[in-house]
């Protein structure tokens, strides 16, 4: 079940808001799941700039490399070192423990109108089924 508290991009990365004007994301359930086991996460340095649409990363499975794209503009705040020792932990739990980075957003409230809510993802991951 795609959990409706965050937002999600045509890409497959998720969004959380965290309040202070910056954000969590991660990609979904059905992207690792696409992608199979993960054997590497690479993101990007703290610090860095990231524009909406920008790679922020790569997700490495046993079956691909896949880039991951940043779904909103912000500067990298930190990035989940865990992943380096442990990135299956983005197959067992892409929505807690398995989050790529987090942002100080550039326009917090341009993540609304420019993100797909839960419903619309699920109905955007159905078509491309078809």
């Amino acid at each position: 079940m795609t959990p409706d508290d965050l937002y999600y991009s045509k890409e497959h990365e998720w969004l959380r808001l965290e309040g202070d004007g910056s954000a969590t994301i991660g990609i979904t359930d059905h992207a690792q799941q696409e992608l199979g086991d993960i054997v590497y996460v690479e993101l990007p340095d703290p610090g860095s700039a990231l524009e909406a649409d920008d790679v922020m990363g790569s997700v490495e499975s046993v079956k691909a490399v896949s880039e991951i794209f940043s779904p909103v503009a912000g500067t990298v705040t930190a990035v989940n070192d865990a992943l380096e020792d442990a990135p299956e932990v983005v197959n067992s739990d892409p929505y807690g423990d398995g989050w790529l980075i987090r942002l100080r957003l550039e326009d917090p409230g341009s993540v609304a109108g420019t993100m797909l809510s839960a419903g619309d993802y699920d109905t955007h991951v159905a078509s491309e089924a078809d």
